[in-house]
């Protein structure tokens, strides 16, 4: 295989696993992509889907499953613990082999459009393929989520890059767009209290003071609360730093961490640099992991 993409759909259900199983099949049985990881969530009822492959059949695969989300999701409907504004919410390319960011930027784009003219969902380009530097963070883009989208779409500044500036009645809006690999993680708290993980993930990320590269929120699931974050750049702020930080922050409200969970596909490099702090190891690399000589 040449070039290989990687791409991460998230999709607005995570109860009903028939719809769920209709909507990844279009990974399964396209040829040069390859379905790495399905997790549905009950909770946030929300899935994250991991796929790799030859970008044309990437792209193929994406529009297709994307139009099966938008005729068995219904957005007005919709009820979790996760900020979305769409039933295929979010779509980031993210080069893995051979591929430049420019070639991601190209896929978004032409994966945008598509959802536009075939299913006709309006969508925001983001990240490395953002049309303005307002676009850029998805987290702005996705602002008022699905019921505000209306009425944001009025808004000349809020135009979609794609698609009348009308949301699918169904739908909603969807995020398209490119980026370097980044790691879904969440640090679970033995609270209830939503109050004491908003606090604590406004001390984390970066719009708060804390890391430059995490972008954080609080959420109740499973009669706990999570502090969810986003760790964009995990060469700059590894795993094991955030995790103590909200270690050391909990304490601060007699609060404990009591597990921690990766959503998707997470680098080998980024638990790596866990282990060697955890361990105390010391001239530790990717080259002492048998399993990586299994695979070349």
């Amino acid at each position: 295989m040449g070039k290989i993409v990687q791409c991460v759909p998230n999709y607005s259900e995570g109860r009903d696993l028939a719809k769920i199983e209709r909507i990844v099949a279009p990974y399964k049985r396209r040829e040069g992509v390859k379905l790495l990881s399905c997790e549905p969530d009950p909770d946030y009822n929300r899935t994250v889907v991991t796929v790799i492959g030859d970008p044309e059949g990437v792209a193929e695969a994406v529009i297709e499953s994307a139009g099966i989300a938008a005729e068995l999701i219904d957005m007005t409907a919709h009820r979790g613990e996760h900020s979305r504004m769409g039933a295929t919410d979010v779509v980031p390319f993210i080069p893995i082999k051979e591929m430049g960011m420019d070639e991601c930027v190209k896929l978004a784009q032409r994966v945008g459009e598509a959802l536009a003219t075939q299913h006709g969902i309006p969508v925001f380009l983001y990240e490395e393929a953002a049309t303005k530097p307002e676009r850029t963070n998805l987290a702005k883009v996705r602002k008022g989520q699905f019921e505000g989208m209306p009425e944001k779409l009025r808004d000349p500044q809020w135009q979609p890059d794609y698609g009348r500036a009308e949301i699918h009645p169904r739908a909603g809006v969807t995020a398209v767009g490119a980026r370097m690999p980044l790691v879904a993680y969440n640090i679970d708290l033995d609270t209830s209290n939503i109050e004491i993980g908003k606090k604590i993930a406004a001390a984390i990320r970066h719009s708060g003071g804390g890391f430059r590269y995490i972008k954080a929120g609080a959420v109740e699931t499973k009669g706990i609360v999570q502090v969810t974050m986003n760790i964009t750049n995990y060469k700059k702020t590894s795993i094991y730093r955030v995790f103590e930080t909200v270690k050391m922050e909990a304490r601060r409200y007699g609060v404990g961490v009591t597990g921690s969970e990766v959503v998707g596909m997470v680098p080998m490099e980024a638990l790596i640099e866990s282990v060697e702090y955890y361990l105390g190891l010391y001239g530790f690399s990717k080259e002492k992991v048998l399993e990586t000589h299994l695979m070349d």
